[in-house]
């Protein structure tokens, strides 16, 4: 046991010499099968699964936020429900999504902090209350139809990097969303019929448990992930997530770290004050399917890999739709 959840494999505490191979990547998290264009390469394997399509799979009613709305709005509503994103929408209609990573790159972790910088003088209460949601959203949103298959889901999230997707009907109304985390969570207790080690990510980005937030927050956007394994020494300590980051601001929380309005302060605060001190371990060997499991009964969206008594890998949701999209098992 570990923080209060069940842990499926033994929990590897000391690092290995994997630690020291941090590279950065350009491509999204998880995707390796790739064609010229950046594409996945469906026709390595075929996808035959019987899960339901979008429309059956999305979780309905969607939450969602108007263009207009505040920067802070955005942050409340995402943190107070644990979304990784949000619909944005004018007149009902999609128009943008806003996502976690928007947000950590708004407050600190990436270009967008150039206008907390610039526009606010780094005052962070007036940089969240002011600034409208359109100017830190895509306004160009990838979407599903509702009548989409699951292989034209994976498709869109794999292949541009989703971790999640906007549902909407033909006139453009959003209906609902789908996540990495729904469709993880159909495929606890199935075979897969891929090995871990397949899929896992053989790179891990760290942050240390006394570096300042700032670290972590541009380290995020830096490499495009939404999660950093945190490290107190050579003992893995647990992760700080984007989403983590967002909740930090959205409980108030981050405010009392302050002693003037300079959002400086708080980025100098800790990665202890944000960390998730909770993680599990699964096998190179076992099925991802054994990953959707421990995930939905330990309530983490990753897992440690190991081989033997070394950590030699992490698996994300995102690395599971890959095992799915190449799996090719009846489900």
């Amino acid at each position: 046991m570990r923080g209060g959840f069940r842990v499926s494999k033994p929990v590897i505490s000391r690092r290995s010499r994997f630690w020291d191979r941090v590279v950065a990547r350009s491509r999204p998290e998880g995707v390796r099968w790739l064609r010229s264009d950046g594409s996945p390469n469906w026709s390595q394997r075929v996808l035959r699964v019987r899960i339901g399509g979008a429309g059956v799979i999305a979780s309905k009613p969607p939450v969602v936020v108007n263009k207009s709305s505040s920067v802070l709005e955005a942050v409340d509503l995402m943190g107070s429900r644990g979304l990784r994103g949000l619909p944005v929408v004018e007149f009902n209609k999609l128009v943008g999504v806003v996502t976690a990573m928007d947000v950590v790159s708004y407050l600190g972790g990436g270009g967008y902090f150039n206008i907390v910088v610039r526009r606010y003088e780094g005052n962070v209460f007036r940089a969240l209350r002011d600034e409208r949601v359109s100017t830190i959203m895509n306004p160009s949103p990838t979407a599903a139809y509702s009548s989409d298959s699951l292989g034209r889901v994976l498709e869109l999230m794999i292949g541009k990097g989703l971790g999640f997707l906007p549902v909407v009907n033909e006139e453009g109304f959003v209906e609902g969303v789908i996540t990495e985390h729904d469709i993880v969570m159909l495929l606890a207790e199935r075979k897969v019929g891929v090995r871990v080690a397949e899929v896992a990510t053989s790179t891990i980005v760290t942050v240390g448990l006394e570096e300042p937030l700032r670290k972590a927050a541009e380290a995020m956007v830096r490499h495009g992930f939404r999660r950093l394994v945190v490290l107190s020494g050579d003992v893995v300590e647990g992760s700080v997530s984007a989403k983590g980051f967002l909740n930090f601001f959205s409980s108030r929380r981050a405010f009392k770290f302050l002693k003037s309005t300079s959002i400086d302060e708080i980025l100098d605060v800790p990665v202890s004050e944000v960390v998730e001190r909770s993680y599990a371990t699964v096998s190179e060997d076992d099925d991802v399917g054994e990953v959707c499991s421990v995930m939905r009964e330990t309530g983490l969206n990753w897992v440690l890999v190991t081989r033997g008594d070394e950590v030699v890998g992490l698996v994300t949701e995102r690395d599971v739709l890959v095992a799915l999209a190449l799996g090719g098992g009846e489900m």
